[in-house]
């Protein structure tokens, strides 16, 4: 009898640990919240923020260790209204999604691009940027249509819209695919591809900064947007990040956050309100 009643309580057990290996914020087991609410990071004094720390000017550390960029601008500003401290978490593009399915950060801010399929999987506060792809190549061989790049060597950073994009669209694009974007430059640098997609935003500041190469494509596929993510289901999180976003349009916040991170990058070579989107509203 003891070792039928022991066999039962393993056996129970071992069903409340494989309880829904599902999403919906429950992380692992459905039956376990892994994500935190606003009111639960305001009583931690601390709050938990992805970055990017290789992704320059948007997410990236200088050359004294500090955060630097438009995301980091933002994430300073979330953390002083919240009244709690701030906890970098650097995080890779394919890292993202799982960050905060496991609960390891409670917002990502690295320059996350809305799409359909990772809604799935997090939920998107109001966007604060828009943005489209962009592709840069040596200007002595330089990419001007996605056409030119059949049967040569696109260079992506994995998880990212570019992979996707090209994965669908032209099948016939050899991608040489990469964890960090620092890893991606530096293959486009050394030769190994004909040429390096991801936003173009991004793309545009790193050619101005690299003499020899240019964005022979500025803009291609669907005009997106960047927002911040929270875990699925974190719709206390969420509210309060798109409360924030509103209220910081009456200070033009974003343009602000352009002019000390951006404007320095891209100089007259971008029309500000091209990128920047105020109060969460697109236009």
């Amino acid at each position: 009898m003891k070792k039928i009643i022991a066999l039962a309580l393993t056996l129970i057990m071992g069903a409340g640990v494989l309880t829904g290996c599902g999403s919906d914020g429950q992380g692992e087991a459905t039956g376990t919240k892994i994500y935190r609410t606003a009111d639960e990071i305001k009583e931690s004094g601390e709050i938990r923020i992805g970055v990017f720390s290789d992704k320059k000017p948007f997410g990236y550390v200088d050359e004294y260790g500090n955060y630097q960029g438009y995301d980091i601008y933002f994430a300073e500003r979330i953390a002083q209204d919240m009244g709690v401290e701030l906890e970098y978490v650097s995080t890779e593009p394919a890292s993202r999604v799982e960050y905060l399915k496991t609960g390891k950060v409670d917002i990502i801010l690295a320059n996350f691009t809305v799409t359909d399929e990772r809604a799935e999987s997090v939920d998107f506060a109001l966007p604060y940027m828009k943005v489209a792809l962009g592709v840069v190549s040596p200007d002595s061989a330089l990419i001007t249509s996605p056409e030119q790049l059949n049967g040569k060597t696109l260079i992506v950073a994995k998880g990212t819209t570019a992979e996707t994009y090209f994965t669908e669209n032209y099948p016939d694009v050899k991608l040489l695919k990469f964890d960090q974007y620092t890893e991606a430059y530096n293959a486009l640098l050394d030769g190994r591809g004909d040429a390096l997609s991801t936003d173009n935003t991004e793309v545009l500041a790193w050619a101005i900064q690299n003499p020899g190469f240019s964005v022979g494509i500025e803009s291609l596929g669907d005009i997106d947007t960047i927002a911040p993510a929270v875990s699925k289901g974190n719709d206390s999180l969420r509210e309060w990040i798109n409360n924030e976003i509103v209220s910081l349009a009456d200070e033009q916040f974003f343009h602000k956050d352009y002019e000390e991170t951006l404007a320095p990058v891209y100089g007259e070579n971008v029309n500000i309100d091209s990128l920047v989107v105020e109060g969460g509203v697109v236009e």
